[in-house]
């Protein structure tokens, strides 16, 4: 064990990250500090803060080839989360794995620990957290440790006792003194680039004037413990609301090492709206909703950073609801090349309200934790993984065509026909607004509408109303332009194939009553400066 742990120092002692570490704030981007370039976090949560006290999927693959897998998905860093007490209460995180898993009853997830991770056994579980950062470390992923909870357990609930600075298990001077216990701790790990102040405050108890006062406290408190990382604050009403910033923002004089989060699920809201109401005027609403309460610190003269800590959906796609949001959110994030954290890395749980090796539907990995449960869905992730704006970029400004519900981007091949391809061989593009042609960069080519079923062309007649384009609907994602015949026409996705047609515009008028699906003709022009 000595040994593995002196070669885990070492390799982390020899490897650098591809960015310059630490990490910081500059209006609204992260960015290393060192020279001012954007870092884009493309995170996946994993989960280290229910009764066992220790991340999960240890009893089912070795340590390093977990975090392999992870990295192999393209995700380049980790919200890790982690209990309050594990750190603040010896009874908790000086006990050591083996003795917490017998007192749960958890004889199989112990058998399989050792079986694939038998070192972890005999730590304790602040040392097993540490052994988890560590190997995250050596295969270059950063990691943001998330204040989840305070007593370990399933988070959250309004009643839990963990809500709110005062409830049952959440008293401030403790949470404050489990902060500054990680911020010193892991000060010199410098794969640790952000501490997260709490997770989804809620609850009875919960006002703005606690919030303004415990959270101005911790972030002093983190900073002063290791002021290289940078500190992601959370809202109010399950991390959904920071509208309260708009009328008093968190003065504490270290405004470029802030990061807000704020989280967004298909129940977010009113999950049942999204089986039941037409998809462009509940994908607006909720995309609003979403702008009003958090999004809005992007914009304007002195935006902030913005992290999409949370969101998450059922990856069997069973779930319609769930399918619909996840579309309208990926063209909004992508919009916005936000930062982001996906939950979650987990196929499973070792223990959940009760229930032993419980399935996570919503993770990444599949229940044996070898796989990615819905590799279409990775795939589908890799635009939003890219980092397309940068402030410091001096590229010329253009356009990517993203079709949020593949996550293919709109292409032209050599022949100047067009298609959905991935990212790595996405297409630019230049556009003016509505009314104005769409041109192919570097070329004196725009698209152009032939008819109903076809496909645009890239032609050089670029000022007729045939190549004029206007994003309509309340959306604002469908892209049409008229044919030769007056008709509007969209553009679409082909359900069977990668070719992008023009067809009949989807509920873009008055679509109170309509209930089809206009998906496939949902587009984004994402603002592109980067290569």
């Amino acid at each position: 064990m000595l040994a593995k742990t002196l070669q885990t120092i070492f390799i982390l002692s020899l490897f650098s990250f591809s960015y310059s570490l630490p990490l910081s704030a500059n209006k609204r981007w992260i960015v290393d500090a060192a020279t001012g370039k954007r870092v884009k976090l493309s995170c996946i949560n994993w989960a280290a803060h229910l009764e066992p006290m220790l991340a999960e999927g240890l009893e089912k693959t070795p340590l390093e080839e977990i975090v392999g897998e992870l990295a192999k998905m393209h995700f380049n860093c980790v919200r890790l989360t982690w209990p309050t007490f594990m750190f603040t209460r010896p009874s908790y995180g000086q006990v050591q794995v083996a003795q917490t898993l017998d007192s749960l009853g958890l004889k199989n997830a112990k058998e399989g620990i050792a079986k694939n991770n038998p070192f972890i056994l005999k730590m304790t579980h602040v040392q097993a957290y540490e052994a988890v950062i560590n190997e995250l470390g050596a295969q270059r992923i950063m990691v943001l440790l998330d204040n989840h909870i305070s007593k370990p357990e399933w988070c959250c609930s309004n009643t839990d006792g963990n809500g709110f600075f005062g409830d049952e298990y959440f008293h401030p001077e403790e949470w404050l003194q489990g902060l500054t216990l990680v911020a010193k701790r892991f000060r010199h790990k410098r794969q640790v680039v952000g501490i997260s102040m709490r997770n989804e405050l809620r609850g009875s108890r919960q006002n703005e004037e606690d919030w303004y006062k415990y959270i101005s406290e911790g972030v002093r408190r983190v900073h002063k413990e290791n002021p290289h990382v940078i500190i992601l604050v959370s809202g109010l009403n399950f991390d959904l609301d920071l509208s309260f910033l708009q009328k008093k923002p968190l003065a504490v004089g270290l405004e470029n090492k802030i990061v807000y989060e704020v989280h967004w699920y298909s129940f977010s809201q009113d999950q049942e709206s999204w089986r039941v109401q037409p998809l462009n005027r509940i994908c607006n609403k909720t995309t609003q909703s979403f702008i009003d309460n958090s999004a809005f610190l992007t914009y304007g003269d002195n935006p902030v950073p913005l992290f999409l800590g949370e969101f998450g959906f059922d990856q069997r796609g069973v779930n319609r609801a769930d399918n619909f949001y996840m579309t309208c959110l990926l063209a909004y994030a992508a919009e916005r090349n936000l930062d982001w954290g996906l939950w979650a890395l987990q196929g499973s749980y070792y223990l959940r309200q009760g229930q032993a090796g419980t399935e996570e539907t919503f993770g990444a990995l599949n229940a044996e934790w070898r796989h990615p449960r819905n590799p279409k869905f990775i795939e589908r992730l890799r635009f939003m993984q890219t980092l397309t704006q940068d402030p410091n970029a001096n590229h010329t400004t253009s356009y990517t065509i993203f079709h949020p519900e593949s996550g293919y981007c709109v292409s032209a091949d050599g022949r100047n026909e067009l298609y959905a391809s991935d990212n790595r061989r996405r297409s630019r593009w230049s556009y003016e607004g509505d009314g104005s042609p769409i041109m192919l960069m570097n070329k004196a080519l725009c698209l152009k509408v032939v008819g109903d079923g076809l496909p645009p062309l890239l032609s050089n007649d670029c000022s007729s109303e045939q190549s004029a384009w206007n994003t309509v609907s309340l959306t604002k994602m469908h892209i049409a332009a008229k044919d030769e015949h007056g008709q509007l026409l969209c553009l679409q996705k082909s359900s069977n194939s990668d070719k992008i047609l023009t067809k009949k515009c989807i509920c873009i008028e008055d679509d109170s009553d309509c209930m089809e699906n206009p998906q496939n003709q949902w587009f984004k022009f994402v603002l592109t400066n980067v290569k």
